[in-house]
């Protein structure tokens, strides 16, 4: 009952996921991006102050200042500035198959940095993912969009911040993770907005927009916290890949996209991959 519990929380995080970026790619429509990533980190940001409160925790921990989580806003940054403009610039389909790829280089980040034994078939699935993700950008053809290279530089920053996670004091919970992690979002809005110099007056509608935003992103940090403390991971962490699907319907069904069959065809690949590793790490456990 815990592995279903696990799966349930985290399909419904993905799925979260999959609605916080549709609202916000949807918000930049109207407003720049870095204005928006301001209001939706100020709203998590807050959101998650609340909580710790209500949980009788201290915001500000002493352990925030440690390298890992230093390491770790670094990444933070990174990662959702550029996915930011990644699912505004480019397709959310594309942009959410790329990201995908995390956990690939998360597992190559772990053998580089934790020192752990990898054998040729985890080495394999990697490189075969890399080649799905590849297949999604087409670099040097006619069909590659160099904005997509902004869903790349994402996933490496996505990747560095679960790894500094993984490093991080126990005393930190994830509430507390939660606030920090919006508050990079907000410096990560701030940058922006510094480079382009253009701030609008949201209208009722992108009100809306990224009111749902900051919803459904909160929703979707405690869904998957709750989901890797619920269960094994093992069981629970390839339920991951239903972002993509719930990616791809909304990408289909809101914004018209139509992904065409050598991007179906990587981000099955690097799904595939990803479930690969999964399923033979869980079998050697045994």
């Amino acid at each position: 009952m815990d592995n279903l519990r696990g799966a349930i929380l985290m399909v419904l995080a993905m799925a979260a996921f999959a609605l916080e970026d549709m609202f916000f790619k949807a918000a930049t429509s109207s407003i720049p991006v870095g204005e928006a990533l301001v209001i939706f980190g100020l709203g998590g940001m807050f959101a998650f102050i609340g909580l710790t409160k209500y949980r009788g925790e201290s915001v500000l921990h002493p352990a925030v200042l440690s390298r890992p989580i230093l390491i770790r806003s670094i990444c933070e940054v990174t990662g959702r500035l550029f996915f930011a403009l990644a699912i505004a610039l480019t397709p959310l389909s594309s942009a959410s198959a790329v990201l995908q790829a995390t956990p690939l280089v998360v597992a190559v980040g772990a053998i580089v940095f934790f020192r752990e034994t990898v054998g040729l078939h985890r080495w394999g699935s990697i490189i075969v993912g890399f080649i799905g993700v590849l297949l999604i950008l087409r670099p040097g053809v006619s069909g590659f969009e160099p904005a997509s290279l902004f869903a790349v530089i994402a996933t490496l920053g996505f990747a560095g911040r679960d790894l500094a996670t993984r490093a991080a004091s126990p005393a930190l919970s994830n509430v507390q993770l939660g606030v920090y992690g919006f508050f990079m979002l907000t410096v990560a809005g701030f940058l922006l907005l510094m480079w382009s110099g253009q701030v609008i007056y949201p209208n009722p509608v992108t009100w809306m927009q990224l009111t749902a935003t900051i919803g459904f992103g909160v929703i979707a940090y405690y869904a998957l916290t709750g989901a890797m403390r619920t269960g094994e991971v093992s069981v629970v962490a390839p339920f991951r890949y239903t972002r993509l699907v719930f990616a791809m319907a909304l990408g289909i069904l809101v914004f018209a996209e139509r992904p065409d069959n050598l991007t179906l065809l990587g981000g099955a690949i690097v799904v595939l991959s990803g479930l690969y590793t999964v399923i033979r790490e869980r079998k050697q456990r045994r």
